[in-house]
This record gives C-alpha cells, sequence and structure tokens, in this order.
C-alpha cells in the first residue's frame, strides 16, 4: 500500500506526474475547487467580520468523497495544486475537508518535468495563509459586489442580469471607446510620394515622402492643394540635401507572461484569450510525446514574471551555441525585470526544455498546440539571443521650398532575428548609397487622399493590453473577464473585435451613475495593490472588505432609490397586438429590448424586435430577429419560426 496521496487540480496532470514518483506515491485528482461560497444566497456574514460560509460543491461531492477514502493510512498529504493564489485556496479547502487526517504538506513546482518535480517534493512546505487570504479576500469582493447588484439590475432592467467587479470596468472601458468611434468626424487630408532615382543608375528607384513645405509641418487638406503642389513641384530640382547613417541594435522581447501570450495569440494565431489559455493548459499539463510518454511541455502558463531559472538559461545557451553558433550568445545570460506586482517565485512561460523544438514535437500535436508550442519556444530562445543589428539610412531631399524624407535600413547581423526567419521577418527597405547635393530623377509624383480614422475598437490582444496597463485584474483574470461579459451579452464580437451591445452600454450607464467608486479604473487597481499587500501579509483580508464594504453599502442603498428605472420605461409602437388588438410596446429585459403586449399582464403576448434584414430564404416574407442559445450564445434566426427554420451566427448583408 503506498504511504502517501499526492493531490493535483486536473486529472490530465495524474499521469504525468505519476511516472515521476515511486510506488509509495498515490496520485489522485480533486478537479479544482472543491468549495466554493453557495450560490443561492450571499454566503458572506457581513455582520461577522466578513466570515465566508463555505459548502462543497455539488458536482464534488464525489470526488470528496473518493478522496477522503483515498486519505485513509497515508502517512502524508501532498497536496500539489497550481503555483497561484487560486491554487493555495484549493490546498487549503481540501486541507480543511480532511481534517487531519494525514500530516498535509504542499507542493509545488512551475513545470511538469522529473527534476522539478521531485525537488519540489524533497522542498514541501506548509499552506502559505496569505495567499489564501489573498484569494479568499478577491472571491468575497468580487461576492459582495455581484449578489449585492445584480438584484438591482434585475429590478431595475430585467430578472437574469448580473454585474461584476473587474467585468463591469472592463465594459466600461468598450463602451467609452465605442462612443469616441460615434463620435469621431473623419477629415479628409493628403500624402505625397515621389519616385525618385540616380541620375547614373536605372536599378536605383526608391520613394520618398513629402515631409515639409516653407519648413512647416506638410499639411494638406484637399485634392486641388495636392495637385498645385505636385504642378509646382514639376519644374523643380530634386537635390540630396542631407544623408544620415546610424547603426541600430534591435534587442529581443522578454519571454511570453499571461499576457503577452494572449495578446501574441490573439494577433498571430487568431486565438481568442479563452481559447489561448486552455491549449496552453494541456502544453503544461502533459502531453504524450514518443520516447518520453507524457510530459509538460511548457512551464505554468498564469504567470506575471518575466524571470527564467538559471537551468533553463543554460540550456537555451548550450542549444544556441550548437545551432547558431557563439556569435548568437550575448555575453552574459539576460535578465528580464518584472514589474512590482508579478508574484515571487513564478517563472515566465517557455518550454520546459529548448530541445524540443516545435519541428521535433509536431507530429505528437494538434494544429493548435503546435501553433502556439512555436510562438512560445521562438520568443524564449530568441529571449536568450544577441541583439541584432541594422544600419540605418535616412536623406532629406529637397525640391524648391519642400523638403521630402526617405529612410532605408541594411541588417549587418541577424542575431535573434534569426529564430524567426521562416516566418519572413520584417521586410527592409535598402536605399542606394547617396552624397549630400548629387541631383536626382523624378520619375513621378503620386498624391493619394486619406481620411483620418477614429480610435480602432478593441480586440481581446488590445483589452488584455489596457487592463494590464492600468493594473485591473490578474493573468488568471484577463480571460474570463472576456468571457464573461460575451456570455452576459453586455458584448459581442464583430469581425474580431468587442463591440458594447445595447443592452451592455445601458447596464455600463446605470453602474457608473450610482457606483462611481466600483467601475472607476484607479479604484480597482489600487484594490488589486491591496490584495498584493494581503498576499505580503502587509494588509489583513478583513481590513481590505471593511474598507470596501462600508462606502459600497452607501452607494448601493442610494442606489436603490435614485437609479432610472429602465425596465418601466416603454416606448410606444404602431404595432398592433394580434392576440388582443391592443397597442405593442418596446420594453427591456436581459436579452436587450422585446415587444410586449400593452395590456400585459392580462395578455402576455411578446415577441423579439427583428434587425430590420428580411429572412433570405427564398419565398419567406419573413424578419430575422435575435435569439440566444441555452449557453448564453447569439444567433439570429426567422420570425416567422417553425414554419421558416433559417438560423445563421452572422447577420447577412442587406
Amino acid at each position: 500500500m503506498s504511504k502517501y496521496l499526492v493531490i493535483v487540480e486536473s486529472p490530465t496532470k495524474v499521469k504525468t506526474i505519476s511516472k515521476f514518483l515511486s510506488g509509495d506515491y498515490e496520485v489522485d485528482a480533486c478537479g479544482g475547487h472543491i468549495r466554493d461560497l453557495p450560490k443561492s444566497k450571499m454566503g458572506v456574514d457581513t455582520e461577522k467580520n466578513f466570515e465566508p460560509q463555505y459548502i462543497i460543491i455539488t458536482r464534488k461531492k464525489k470526488v470528496v468523497s473518493s478522496l477522503k477514502k483515498a486519505v485513509k493510512g497515508k502517512e502524508v498529504l501532498y497536496l500539489a495544486c497550481d503555483p497561484d493564489r487560486e491554487g493555495e485556496a484549493i490546498a487549503w479547502h481540501i486541507a480543511e475537508i480532511m481534517q487531519k487526517k494525514a500530516v498535509v504538506k504542499r507542493v509545488v513546482f512551475n513545470e511538469l518535468t522529473k527534476d522539478v518535480i521531485v525537488r519540489a517534493f524533497k522542498n514541501s512546505r506548509e499552506i502559505d495563509m496569505n495567499k489564501v487570504n489573498a484569494q479568499q479576500a478577491r472571491r468575497i469582493l468580487d461576492r459582495l459586489v455581484g449578489y449585492e447588484l445584480s438584484p438591482l439590475l434585475w429590478k431595475k432592467v430585467g430578472r437574469g442580469l448580473s454585474a461584476g467587479r473587474v467585468q463591469s470596468v472592463a465594459l466600461r472601458i468598450i463602451v467609452k471607446r465605442e462612443r469616441e468611434i460615434q463620435a469621431f468626424t473623419k477629415k479628409e487630408y493628403w500624402e505625397i510620394e515621389a519616385d525618385l532615382k540616380k541620375r547614373e543608375s536605372e536599378a536605383s528607384e526608391f520613394k520618398a515622402k513629402l515631409e515639409k513645405i516653407k519648413g512647416e509641418k506638410a499639411e494638406i487638406k484637399t485634392e486641388e492643394e495636392a495637385k498645385e503642389i505636385c504642378s509646382n513641384l514639376e519644374e523643380k530640382t530634386f537635390s540630396v540635401s542631407d544623408v544620415k547613417k546610424r547603426a541600430q541594435k534591435r534587442h529581443p522581447k522578454p519571454p511570453f507572461i499571461t499576457s503577452s501570450l494572449q495578446q501574441a495569440a490573439f494577433n498571430k494565431l487568431r486565438f481568442t484569450a479563452s481559447r489561448t489559455m486552455i491549449i496552453a493548459q494541456q502544453l503544461y499539463e502533459g502531453l504524450d510525446i514518443a520516447g518520453e510518454g507524457s510530459v509538460g511541455l511548457i512551464t505554468y502558463m498564469r504567470t506575471d514574471s518575466v524571470s527564467v531559472a538559471d537551468v533553463a538559461q543554460k540550456e537555451a545557451r548550450d542549444f544556441i551555441l550548437d545551432k547558431f553558433g557563439g556569435e548568437y550568445l550575448p555575453a552574459e545570460m539576460r535578465r528580464y525585470k518584472s514589474k512590482k506586482s508579478a508574484q515571487g517565485g513564478h517563472e515566465a512561460i517557455r518550454p520546459t526544455s529548448v530541445k524540443r523544438t516545435p519541428e521535433s514535437v509536431k507530429d505528437y500535436l494538434s494544429k493548435e498546440q503546435y501553433e502556439l508550442y512555436k510562438i512560445i519556444w521562438q520568443q524564449f530562445t530568441a529571449s536568450c539571443m544577441k541583439e541584432a543589428e541594422v544600419s540605418v539610412t535616412s536623406i532629406s531631399i529637397t525640391a524648391g521650398d519642400c523638403l521630402f524624407k526617405a529612410s532605408g535600413s541594411k541588417v549587418i547581423f541577424k542575431g535573434f532575428t534569426i529564430v524567426f526567419e521562416e516566418e519572413g521577418d520584417e521586410k527592409k527597405v535598402e536605399l542606394p548609397a547617396f552624397i549630400k547635393g548629387e541631383e536626382l530623377v523624378l520619375l513621378k509624383l503620386m498624391p493619394s487622399q486619406h481620411f483620418t480614422q477614429p480610435p480602432p475598437r478593441f480586440t481581446d490582444a488590445s483589452l488584455i493590453k489596457i487592463l494590464e496597463e492600468e493594473g485591473i485584474g490578474r493573468p488568471s483574470t484577463y480571460a474570463p473577464t472576456i468571457r464573461t461579459i460575451i456570455f452576459r451579452d453586455y458584448i459581442r464580437r464583430e469581425n474580431r473585435s468587442l463591440v458594447p451591445s445595447e443592452l451592455g452600454i445601458v447596464v455600463n450607464d446605470l453602474l457608473i451613475d450610482s457606483f462611481p467608486d466600483v467601475l472607476d479604473i484607479k479604484f480597482t487597481a489600487k484594490m488589486e495593490e491591496e490584495l498584493d499587500k494581503v498576499e505580503q501579509g502587509a494588509l489583513g483580508w478583513q481590513e481590505l472588505l471593511k474598507g470596501f464594504y462600508e462606502p459600497f453599502v452607501k452607494e448601493l442603498e442610494a442606489a436603490k432609490i435614485k437609479m432610472r428605472d429602465v425596465k418601466k420605461e416603454v416606448i410606444m409602437t404602431d404595432k398592433v397586438c394580434e392576440k388582443c388588438g391592443k397597442p405593442m410596446v418596446i420594453k427591456w429585459s436581459r436579452y436587450g429590448k422585446f415587444l410586449s403586449c400593452s395590456g400585459f399582464p392580462e395578455c402576455k403576448n411578446a415577441k423579439s424586435i427583428d434587425t430590420g434584414i428580411k429572412c433570405p430564404n427564398e419565398g419567406c416574407d419573413g424578419m430575422l430577429v435575435m435569439r440566444r442559445s441555452k449557453r448564453g450564445r447569439v444567433f439570429y434566426g426567422c420570425i416567422k419560426y417553425p414554419e421558416c427554420k433559417f438560423i445563421t451566427n452572422k447577420l447577412p448583408e442587406e
């Protein structure tokens, strides 16, 4: 019989970890959280210093029963949950449930490889209650906000709506950007490029852009102005007035952290933040590789630290030396600086062994796993390499009272960029050699019309970037935040962009008006800093909650009276109820606007508002309406269902 029980979070890890431990160890999985606050009530006693009322999650009762049986007779219970606040809290909950049935030890590791796991068990520790308290504080904060605000939204807008502390701030950022876009007025402007070449060479053609007129920045507002300038320039002599050359070094970026991986995966691979984390979890937990069995391919993927273990750096340097040569190695190991709030002891996201090149494991991975592993491997390998060197040439060209500029560059040393070569590194424009004062041949002038552009809508990548910059949320919260506000239909994806729905805008405005502090970006960032202080042992978790809750309750009581009652607002229409003949009105619900009989509740006739787009089915004269699946996904169907069964995820063009 085994002496020790090891509990991990994911069943996938059981297989990976078991092969690294002797027969004295039995490994089992808890499947994540086994205790939580109840769904049916607040579950936090605000009168007793915010005492939480934890219960075993219903679907986890069998798991708990199984784990209790497994621990019987064991000398030591090793809790090997994930190395973050959530993992620490899960370990604590398990220990609480087991009620000292064995000696409890906490085991932490950032990667699932034999050396790291064996070392982790040799260096087991006690549960870190500061981390547990930081997680408890966050969980209770979110419960207080969610369970106090949601009923208010049910009363004022429609049942089923909900609000979250971090999610509502993310929604605020998206709505603010949408209003900037709607308020934007585009302005016309023109640019002029000159196609030029050296006099003595046919193969020296290049382009230069008009930068200044009479010493001032060129601002051309109309086509007439552009044509007049071009007409005057046709008669002028174009000559080189200045030549500048400089050497430029390009330094590699640090290895990925959670936010930068999510951004890169979205921009390069078109993965949503949630998809990225699902695939990264698979790479971390272990995949079957020929000759190795189940092995974790990357380090833990929820991290905000860019530090790298010396042993990993050394392996990378040996690999680079062998693969690319000594000239690609910096004199010393590269050290990247993590931000102050980064969790100590964590590493950046990197391959567990740089020797496992993407191509060497490609046959054992799915397409998505391979693509994500490849960018992680490339980023880490490049981060350990020497900088690239580029020669940059800038030339100024005068023609009358106009100044044109052109620039080009030439790679002197590829450095770390050699890792990305196969993808096609950015194209370099190399200029011919010039001497000051030489005259050039004008081939043609090219005026082009442009319009100023509104700020872009947020994508997963750009929203995560601003959340990180503003200090809102932590690595584990970015993907769930986006997923939640999409599920609630507060925002929708349109061509990879995040666009607020009409319902999202209404909810946002109501919350901002009544709870300016809770939805304030700086206030939310300050709460994150205070949670960090709890983890560091510098602030009590109950003290944090008290400081938040007392002013929040005052705003809540005021909002119950003053908040706009959208549910009671109706808009009359010229439509007539086909059931009772009374006028139909537009009302609000958790799904947005809908048509309702003004005779409600006597007449309960209600229907979705059509989108104004005809059903594309041939012979059908119905209109498309927005509907939602049981899982909350938005789709569009014909209003004449079930006679017409047309459905689509995206509205067709009118």
